[in-house]
């Protein structure tokens, strides 16, 4: 598996420690990573990597960082070979809040590999995927500050269209499709336009061939700066470059024709894109057709806030309602949520568990469901659903509480002093 980031733009190669790995450092140097906050720090950075999120490209989100939990947050998603990944992240505020991106790929049963990081100085990550690939994204906010980010994921091309005033809509014959009775497969896209229209640089890079053969007529062959592939520029009219010419994007390398086998078929250029391993499929390098991500529709007004559901829903591994069940929530369920995306909620269960659940049907703890009154086995006023918990104050024999939410054996409570705790349930 090769993978490149691109050498533009504000993305650490790895090739010196990346700014989370220098952030680290100055933990570790001044003692903290042997604190418990630094600690929490250093393990949240781990586990958010080990119970990334599943998504699908593109995405966007909204979410917040509190300073007064420590958090980080990482999605899994897959990336076809030939396009251009794009990660941006706005934040409030712009300064004196740092968030570290950083981003890796998986190969099967192995480590996943460093591509690229980024501080929210420099808030953008841009890579051409080289091949088919999983890929990870962390981010992780520095200690103790707080602040609002909203990240998107996009993906494009990662060249130039090969055809001056055309797109993707002219594309008429895609790569593997059967030719001459499906004795052979199509090794490129056919684009077709107006004879002589001018067929152009998809990079910038050096003309290796410019010749004639049986089946593409009139080529010319160009390889891309700093890329393992070369360009194929087939049935021209009239070819314009010349054997190493150094071309920038754009420039015009031939004109549009139907020579080779394409004598009687209207004019247009077949592109095709070779590696040591043979022709790839060429559309995701130059498919104009570039998705946006979904407007975010569900309130943001509740990101980090708690809330409790209404109904039964399911949490899901992805913001899809086909998406792996991580758990079903019973009625008035307790959680956090941390970000929204479309018309989700990105939320943490009390035990830690992250996933998507639907925007509708949540409701804000500060209105109680019912009051209870507390048996005495249910005094002790816990700081979150465990028996093994601090207890925070024991409660007065018969006190009655405000029943705000529920977690698997416990009940959210809120005391008659506006103390807020678990208590163990139908004991």
């Amino acid at each position: 598996m090769i993978l490149a980031s691109c050498k533009t733009g504000p993305v650490n190669l790895f090739k010196t420690a990346s700014p989370y790995e220098l952030y680290q450092r100055k933990l570790s140097s001044a003692g903290l990573d042997k604190t418990a906050m630094g600690k929490a720090w250093i393990d949240a950075g781990q586990n958010s990597i080990a119970k990334a999120l599943r998504i699908q490209v593109p995405y966007k989100e909204q979410g917040y960082f509190p300073a007064e939990r420590v958090a980080a947050t990482a999605f899994r998603f897959d990336v076809v070979r030939g396009q251009r990944l794009n990660i941006r992240l706005e934040k409030t505020p712009a300064a004196d809040f740092m968030v570290y991106m950083d981003l890796w790929a998986f190969r099967e049963g192995n480590s996943p590999k460093a591509i690229a990081s980024a501080d929210t100085l420099n808030a953008s990550i841009t890579v051409d995927v080289d091949e088919n690939a999983e890929y990870l994204l962390r981010l992780q906010p520095e200690l103790l500050k707080s602040g609002a980010y909203t990240l998107e994921i996009v993906s494009g091309p990662s060249l130039s269209f090969p055809v001056k005033t055309s797109g993707r809509k002219r594309i008429e014959s895609l790569f593997g499709v059967g030719r001459d009775a499906n004795t052979r497969r199509h090794e490129g896209i056919d684009i077709f336009g107006p004879k002589l229209t001018p067929v152009v640089a998809s990079a910038d890079g050096v003309v290796t061939r410019v010749g004639e053969n049986n089946l593409g007529g009139l080529v010319v062959m160009m390889r891309p700066n700093g890329k393992n592939y070369t360009l194929y520029y087939a049935h021209l009219d009239k070819q314009l470059a010349v054997e190493g010419q150094q071309v920038k994007t754009g420039d015009t390398l031939g004109l549009m024709g139907n020579t080779g086998n394409a004598s009687t078929t209207p004019p247009h250029l077949h592109f095709g894109i070779y590696t040591g391993g043979g022709a790839i499929d060429p559309l995701p390098f130059v498919n104009t057709d570039v998705a946006t991500p979904k407007a975010i529709t569900a309130a943001t007004t509740n990101i980090n806030a708690t809330l409790r559901n209404s109904s039964k829903v399911s949490l899901r591994e992805s913001p899809d309602s086909k998406a792996l069940t991580l758990k079903t929530l019973e009625p008035s369920t307790i959680m956090l949520v941390e970000a929204a995306t479309s018309s989700w909620y990105k939320a943490t269960l009390p035990d830690g568990t992250t996933g998507y659940l639907p925007g509708k049907g949540l409701n804000q703890v500060n209105t109680g469901i019912r009051n209870i009154e507390l048996k005495t086995s249910q005094l002790a006023l816990y700081d979150a659903p465990l028996t093994a918990a601090p207890v925070k104050k024991t409660l007065d024999s018969g006190s009655r509480v405000n029943l705000l939410g529920k977690y698997e054996d416990f009940l959210l409570v809120k005391d008659r002093e506006d103390e807020t705790g678990w208590v163990r349930a139908g004991l």
